[in-house]
């Protein structure tokens, strides 16, 4: 089983800051913004003096990157710079054993600034960078026939390069038989793309990955338990995660209830969208059922929001593997 997704390759800078730093920030807490040269070096300068932790992130990497640490086979395509941060990216995909699709623009590599406030609530400031200029003569059509799943996210939808990238991919859907998922990813994007979302999901996707307040604004209803019947309409399997209250997975029609698993207290919440994505796909690829399969997910979840960062370490990574053997 080969997972192939196309995503943003980003260098994520977390750092610990409060409310009122968000304030004097200009920024809304709780969400992803896309920011230019200008914000990125505001926010950099105002955050220099704090905690600053740096690694190899972006939302489809990072459920790349935790598929392949789990023993499925990933390829991840995007855009870097020709620049430290993105040989320093192509470097840690190599040691990971992740498939490297990744093509080399004349931009800087993108960067992500995770701002974790002390409820634990991460507001994103993303630049693209590079990101911006991968396009559909970059897709390596190698690569999509090796894939049995095609993965992306609604982030894709912001630059028209990548958004014929993702329809370039869509496309070849006959002719390589690939299942679809997507994790819509971001309720802003909803607003910005609603329709286009909706057609997509009705037309290509098979499996759908929206938190409730994304599928609140893709659906116009404000109960999860709803939306994901009527995501479930458009496509084979739906998943609305529902906060503490667990998820929601509809398949061919019927729904299951999937508890929360790990903390109330979570540390960092960063990945864990991403993490559930790479749960719920690793048991697919693994052929569980979709309820087992969404549990596996919750529990990746938990795990990934009682630490720091939006991937797991060798050795968690170990134990986790041996859990899920053993109860699942």
């Amino acid at each position: 089983m080969v997972v192939y997704g196309i995503g943003n390759p980003l260098i994520d800078y977390l750092c610990f800051i409060n409310d009122e730093d968000i304030t004097a920030l200009g920024l809304h807490k709780g969400t992803m913004n896309l920011i230019d040269k200008d914000k990125r070096i505001e926010i950099l300068d105002y955050i220099k003096n704090k905690d600053i932790r740096y690694s190899c992130g972006g939302s489809c990497p990072n459920t790349m990157v935790t598929l392949k640490s789990l023993g499925i086979s990933t390829i991840l395509a995007g855009g870097i710079g020709s620049d430290e941060h993105g040989r320093m990216y192509a470097e840690k995909l190599d040691e990971l054993g992740v498939i490297n699709g990744l093509v080399e623009k004349n931009e800087p590599t993108g960067t992500s600034i995770i701002l974790v406030t002390e409820d634990r609530e991460r507001t994103m400031c993303t630049y693209l960078g590079a990101n911006r200029f991968f396009d559909s003569s970059d897709v390596k059509k190698e690569h999509v026939r090796k894939a049995d799943i095609f993965y992306f996210t609604g982030y894709m939808w912001d630059t028209e390069p990548q958004k014929k990238a993702i329809k370039s991919v869509l496309e070849m859907k006959k002719e390589c038989s690939f299942k679809v998922a997507f994790d819509i990813a971001d309720p802003f994007a909803v607003g910005r793309y609603r329709q286009t979302f909706l057609d997509i999901i009705k037309g290509y996707v098979d499996v759908v990955f929206a938190n409730s307040e994304e599928a609140r604004n893709l659906i116009d209803n404000y109960d999860a338990y709803e939306c994901c019947k009527s995501l479930g309409k458009l496509c084979r399997t739906a998943v609305v995660k529902n906060g503490k209250k667990g998820s929601y997975v509809s398949h061919e029609g019927k729904i299951y209830q999937i508890p929360l698993y790990g903390t109330d207290n979570p540390i960092d919440t960063t990945g864990a969208g991403d993490t559930y994505a790479s749960g719920f796909l690793f048991g697919i690829a693994k052929g569980y059922d979709v309820e087992t399969s969404a549990k596996i997910a919750s529990f990746l979840a938990g795990e990934i929001i009682s630490q720091l960062g939006a991937q797991f370490s060798k050795d968690k990574t170990e134990e986790l593997i041996k859990y899920l053997k053993d109860n699942f």
